[in-house]
Formats: C-alpha cells, sequence, structure tokens
C-alpha cells in the first residue's frame, strides 16, 4: 500500500475517532430525574420539598367549544379552564359565570348558553333541568341573593345565606355543598340540584 493508501486510511481512522466521540457526549447528556409514583400526591397535598407545582383537574362542560376534563395550574381562575376548552362556543354567555373565581381540584365549570340555546344542559347532553320561572338553571358560583331569592323555597333569608357562605369560601365546588347551609335540608336540596349548575 502506498503513501496515499495510508493517508486515506489514517483520514478514515480519524472520521471514525471523532464520530465515537461526538456520540459519547452526546450519550452524557444529562437523564431527566426519575418520576416517583405515589410520591407526587403526598407532595402535593403536603407542599413536598421538590417545590414542583400543584396542578388541579376540573371539567369544564356547558357552551365551550371542547368540553372535557381538563389539567390547570394550581391558582387557576375560572377564565384559564374555559380558554382551555377551547373558548366560549357561540351561543355562550359568560357574563352568567365569575371569570375571576379560583379554581378548586374536582370542580365543575359549566358555561351557560343563552336563553333558548337550550342552556347548559342541552349543551352537554344532559336532561334538562330549569332554575327561576322555567328558565335555564341558575350558576351557584355567580347568580345574585335576588336570583336565588326567586327559586321555589329559597327566598330572601336563606339566598343571603347562600351568598354568605359562598363569599366565605370562594365559591362552592359542587351543588351538594349547600347542604351546609343552615335552613336546607335534603329535600330543598334535591330541588336545588334541578335548578342551579355549579
Amino acid at each position: 500500500m502506498g503513501e496515499r493508501g495510508w493517508q486515506t486510511v489514517g483520514w478514515a481512522i480519524a472520521a471514525v475517532v471523532a464520530v465515537l466521540a461526538v456520540a459519547r457526549l452526546l450519550d452524557r447528556a444529562p437523564e431527566p430525574p426519575p418520576v416517583r409514583v405515589g410520591a407526587g400526591a403526598a407532595q402535593a397535598r403536603g407542599g413536598g420539598a421538590t417545590g414542583a407545582r400543584r396542578r388541579l383537574v376540573v371539567h369544564v362542560a356547558g357552551a365551550v367549544r371542547r368540553p372535557g376534563v381538563y389539567r390547570l395550574a394550581d391558582g387557576a381562575r375560572v377564565a384559564d379552564a374555559v380558554r382551555r376548552a377551547g373558548g366560549p362556543g357561540p351561543r355562550a354567555t359568560v357574563d352568567l359565570i365569575n371569570l375571576a373565581a379560583r379554581l378548586r381540584d374536582g370542580q365543575q365549570v359549566v358555561v351557560p348558553a343563552a336563553a333558548g340555546a337550550g342552556g347548559p344542559a342541552a349543551a352537554t347532553g344532559g336532561a334538562a333541568s330549569v332554575g327561576a320561572a322555567g328558565g335555564p338553571p341558575l350558576s351557584l358560583g355567580s347568580a345574585t341573593a335576588e336570583q336565588l331569592a326567586d327559586l321555589d323555597g329559597i327566598g330572601p333569608t336563606l339566598a343571603e345565606r347562600i351568598v354568605a357562605l359562598r363569599t366565605e369560601r370562594g365559591g362552592f365546588a359542587a351543588i351538594s355543598d349547600l347542604a351546609d347551609v343552615e335552613g336546607i335540608g335534603e329535600q330543598r336540596l334535591a330541588a336545588l340540584e334541578q335548578a342551579l349548575v355549579p
């Protein structure tokens, strides 16, 4: 083999060594930290040492473009959940819900539809329910004391208690939370579940 042949072999060996060196460097890229199954829930509840942000799971239903269950950062607002669900649909009446309210894990956000559009129950395929005077159901999260007082069996005193507890707690996660309001028993709660949405 001549001098030119040895040069070619030398360059080939140098190229192989360079490729191997680059491959070795790329192989040393830092690995992501391992995920500990089961530890995340305990850390989220107890504010674990890792400082990872807790995630909320909320159900967005009603007059939104993509109803469904979504994960959001702790501290997210109702507006964030509606945006995550594709935004309000063409018949949504977002003025009836409090877009600034903070979300809680497991909460359902129902965006009502405009009157005549079938209401939130029709938008989600559920059974029709009615609020005051046979209209669409009221949003428990944003209804005024006057609107609540118009519901059968509520009146102004009970409506004020509902609004006071809602303000104290920062909202209700479910209609069943109304059982904590003095004066609301099982029968009244069952009737309210037909007239209200969370």
